[in-house]
């Protein structure tokens, strides 16, 4: 992967000023806060791309317990799936679709948004053809195999009129939301150092996850992109260079794809940030900012329930929520209120480029400036 500077940041800007004029908007130092919006009472009808076990496990329970958004449609490339989910959820044969006939989604009012969750390597194919379609696009993370891949999305999206989103649901966690308060009050005093990493032993060696075209990297694409989430969110900027290492040590699994890697991030602020990533050790699931006057952190800080805080003056408690309800509801208000989501499409972009820049060190050997 390589990194085109100029043309990058010319596109954001074109696309949404980049990530001050969010900032300003919201009368913040970073990344917006949850949206606080009154309780419309409107839904917003969800169809879910792809019904492997994220949508099976988390998406479609999650549209159970959810205030706006609400699961009207399914669209798979396996009938059995479809027969089972139209059973389970009362779908109608009419909002049950393939991913070749997805271009009669636009003759569907029923259906305002797709939650694409297909391997990475096919979100912007399923993109493209909801974005077609007039239906609004969420799209589960990293939001495709390429920078280049994100772009098209976007370009498409707004071509189309519909809003677009990535599924970054730690956003919209609570602990989370506390971590990105205090940096932006300052509690602790100006950061100067974050630690975060995320990775876990990686199972059957025949997934689409270790596969280069469907997955597009490894450990980094998929959970390593949380802690440079993380990193992104505490400081409230973009870093402006990387230098990565990768490591392998079963080179029969992971032949098409990165197993571990650590990367290091500085930011126009001074912060260094220090980050890992692996397809084949548990427990690395935390991030940590260490500031003038003390530190505060979660650890687990990613995962689907369980999170758990802590600073140098006590623990950080909140109650734990449904992160992917969370994040469909605000989507939902997002489409009902007309505003754009502090998780667009343009998030997704930024991620994937500090990504081809750790590619491009590790390729390199060298230290890659990202702007």
């Amino acid at each position: 992967m390589n990194t085109e500077n100029v043309t990058r940041r010319e596109f954001l800007q074109k696309t949404s000023a980049g990530m001050g004029a969010a900032m300003v908007a919201a009368g913040t130092m970073g990344f917006p806060a949850i949206s606080r919006a009154a309780d419309s009472g409107k839904t917003v009808n969800f169809a879910l791309a792809g019904l492997g076990g994220l949508s099976t496990n988390q998406i479609a329970p999650a549209l159970q317990k959810t205030k706006h958004a609400k699961l009207a449609g399914i669209i798979t490339g396996t009938p059995a799936k479809a027969e089972k989910w139209k059973a389970q959820y009362n779908i109608p044969d009419k909002n049950i679709y393939n991913y070749d006939n997805m271009s009669a989604l636009a003759d569907n009012p029923d259906i305002d948004v797709v939650y694409v969750v297909t391997p990475n390597g096919l979100h912007k194919e399923h993109t493209l053809k909801a974005a077609k379609a007039g239906k609004h696009v969420l799209s589960e993370k990293p939001m495709a195999n390429s920078s280049k891949d994100c772009e098209a999305m976007i370009k498409a999206c707004d071509k189309a009129g519909v809003k677009l989103a990535v599924g970054y649901r730690c956003q919209f966690e609570p602990h989370s939301l506390e971590c990105i308060r205090m940096s932006r009050e300052k509690e602790f005093g100006d950061i100067k150092i974050i630690e975060a990493g995320f990775g876990f032993r990686i199972g059957d060696p025949n997934q689409w996850r270790l596969k280069a075209t469907l997955a597009g990297g490894g450990a980094l694409m998929d959970v390593g992109v949380y802690a440079l989430q993380a990193c992104r969110f505490l400081t409230g900027e973009e870093p402006v260079q990387v230098s990565a290492i990768e490591t392998k040590t079963d080179f029969k699994k992971f032949a098409e794809v990165d197993e571990s890697i650590t990367w290091q991030m500085t930011f126009p602020s001074g912060v260094i940030a220090y980050c890992s990533t692996s397809y084949n050790v548990n427990g690395i699931n935390r991030y940590t900012a260490y500031a003038d006057k003390g530190w505060y952190g979660l650890d687990p800080a990613y995962s689907y329930g369980g999170i758990k805080g802590e600073t140098s003056k006590g623990p950080i408690s909140f109650d734990q929520i449904d992160q992917f309800a969370a994040e469909m509801d605000d989507f939902a208000q997002c489409i009902l209120q007309d505003r754009q989501s502090k998780v667009s499409g343009e998030e997704g972009l930024r991620d994937l480029l500090v990504v081809e820049g750790i590619y491009k060190s590790i390729k390199s050997g060298k230290t890659i400036k990202l702007s």
